[in-house]
């Protein structure tokens, strides 16, 4: 066992890996020699793993793993978790938005007695897109998982052994860190950060992964779509049952022969899409559990430096 894991996935980090080290290096100094920093390269095709493998060979404090393919930000988190052996663990991303510097306030806040320590990120530095983007992506996971997540949260906290160990249990394959730790229930602290911009690039969540995203964390974590369209069948079912009466006590009152092929027939695709869509969802629920069903491994690693 050590006293403190860092976790971080890294895709396409080449640029701000050395300057990561530096300051992760300073920051978890001030708390412990007794730490480990685990770096989960997910196979962004550039110079990356190199990077970690160097800083392993001078640092046997930071340990390497690169996964044999892209498998995505919370996968890779998931392995890095599984490897971490220290008393508390924390996640953070590798672009440097989530500062190094905050890992001892967050440690420092553990320390008085909670098991997770979210960082709440205050002066957001992403660009607009990327802003309303993410909003709408937790407004969207909030109303359809009914949970109450704060959308200035993300990937970075720290959590007790307990809690990981917790974490590691949960094997589906639709992984969603935030989601997974809220269904755990541990009481959780909150303290304010700042937010950093990038150290370099751009972001790679461009507002269709996003929605991939929220599609599947939704899934994963909610069944509201499929009662949402139960719903939707019978309001509609009622409304037809309704105007149809209407119609025959109109024609029977008026003696007017009820009429409408146009009418009738934008009813009929209307109703044909709506069954379709209604099928399509429960055929995705269906898609995911098929997924599920496999058992397949979260992750595959090709290389670890340990």
């Amino acid at each position: 066992m050590v006293h403190l894991s860092v976790v971080i996935p890294v895709y396409k980090a080449e640029d701000c890996l050395d300057e990561l080290y530096r300051r992760l290096k300073a920051a978890l100094e001030s708390i412990t020699e007794d730490f480990e920093c685990i770096l989960v390269e997910d196979c962004g095709g550039d110079a990356s793993w190199q990077i970690i493998q160097e800083l392993a060979a001078q640092d046997p404090r930071i340990k390497g793993i690169q996964l044999s393919r892209n498998f995505g930000q919370h996968h890779a988190i998931t392995a890095g978790i599984d490897y971490a052996r220290g008393d508390w663990v924390v996640v953070m991303d590798c672009d440097l938005q989530d500062q190094p510097e905050e890992i001892p306030r967050l440690y420092a806040r553990a320390q008085q007695g909670a098991d997770v320590v979210l960082a709440r990120r205050m002066g957001r530095q992403d660009v607009m897109e990327k802003r309303l983007s993410s909003l709408l992506f937790y407004r969207l996971f909030n109303y359809l998982t009914d949970m109450d997540y704060d959308p200035k949260v993300g990937n970075f906290r720290i959590m007790s052994a307990k809690v990981a160990e917790n974490v590691r249990q949960l094997r589906e394959g639709l992984r969603f860190l935030p989601g997974m730790m809220e269904w755990l229930g541990f009481p959780v602290a909150t303290i304010d950060v700042a937010h950093a911009a990038r150290y370099s690039g751009e972001s790679t969540y461009t507002f269709r992964k996003l929605l991939s995203l929220a599609a599947d964390t939704i899934i994963a974590y909610s069944d509201k779509p499929l009662r949402m369209s139960i719903k939707l069948g019978f309001t509609i079912a009622g409304l037809s049952f309704l105007a149809g009466v209407a119609l025959l006590v109109y024609a029977g009152l008026y003696d007017i022969p009820v009429m409408g092929w146009s009418s009738l027939m934008i009813s009929l695709y209307f109703l044909g899409g709506m069954i379709i869509a209604n099928l399509g969802i429960i055929g995705i629920y269906l898609g995911k559990t098929f997924d599920e069903t496999k058992k397949r491994p979260l992750y595959v690693i090709n290389h670890k430096t340990f």
